[in-house]
């Protein structure tokens, strides 16, 4: 078998440039706002230590420490996690700068190695919410956590104005991902069968992707197939339209669409982290 989304070689490199990038803030920087909302530099950072710890102490050890949401709604997930990341950062806050970052260093080695111990089709732990996928398979489960410490270390850059991740070897993989939101995005949307939505991202890590109406729902495909709707957006807003860092406003001022409207709005929606 073969790995659709393989991202499992890019956690290394991405995490290097990661504390590079950290070891070269100066201590303003640190508190510089982000647009991940009521978050700074710093927060993101000890988010991204918290992914870690908590992978290691869950998946690799067990270890769950406490009961998991009584909610299990994707609104009551949502709110569960929320709750979770706001007590941790709260919790770490008294932290330095240079510790969080050795914690970030160290534990990003065993969560690296942590993933190479997983079958890639064997079946995750946590299911991919937000694309509707139940059962998961590893593979999924580790390219959603590739697009998490992507889009968390790009908003660091944006906000300390130092950008360097959007390659198209280190990006495309995000986006790639990300889209296959797509279909279970679109359960709801009825159209007739063969209705093509094209979605046309362009810039260096772009591409093209094409959402087709089947009998039995709707069916994400790279193969080039005529369209009733035709979504175009640049790169660089893509990743902050489907981690929900524009409002609708901006997203209609960004985000075009060709051909059948009613077709192409859903994807001004399109979420494709747990927000």
């Amino acid at each position: 078998m073969t790995i659709a989304i393989p991202t499992l070689h890019l956690f290394a490199p991405l995490d290097e440039k990661l504390i590079t990038l950290l070891r070269s803030l100066s201590p303003d920087d640190w508190h510089k706002p982000t647009r991940a909302k009521q978050w700074t530099v710093k927060d993101i950072a000890t988010h991204l230590l918290d992914g870690n710890l908590r992978t290691l102490s869950m998946l690799r050890d067990g270890y769950f420490g406490q009961p998991g949401p009584t909610d299990t709604t994707y609104e009551g997930m949502v709110r569960y996690l929320n709750d979770l990341n706001a007590s941790w950062i709260n919790g770490v806050r008294r932290l330095s700068p240079a510790v969080l970052v050795d914690l970030l260093e160290h534990s990003g080695r065993e969560y690296i190695a942590y993933l190479h111990t997983l079958d890639p089709f064997g079946p995750a732990v946590f299911t991919v919410d937000w694309a509707g996928t139940n059962p998961t398979p590893n593979w999924f489960h580790i390219a959603r956590d590739y697009t998490e410490k992507w889009h968390h270390q790009q908003q660091i850059r944006e906000a300390v104005n130092r950008y360097g991740i959007a390659s198209r070897e280190l990006y495309y993989p995000v986006l790639d991902t990300f889209l296959q939101a797509l279909p279970h995005h679109y359960r709801s949307v009825t159209a007739s069968t063969g209705s093509t939505v094209k979605l046309h991202i362009t810039g260096l890590a772009g591409g093209e992707w094409y959402l087709v109406r089947k009998e039995k729902g709707w069916q994400l495909t790279k193969e080039k197939t005529p369209s009733l709707a035709e979504v175009t957006l640049d790169d660089d807003t893509a990743w902050k339209l489907f981690t929900k860092g524009l409002t609708p406003e901006e997203a209609r001022r960004l985000v075009s669409i060709a051909g059948e409207r009613v077709l192409g709005e859903p994807l001004y929606t399109l979420v494709s982290v747990m927000a």
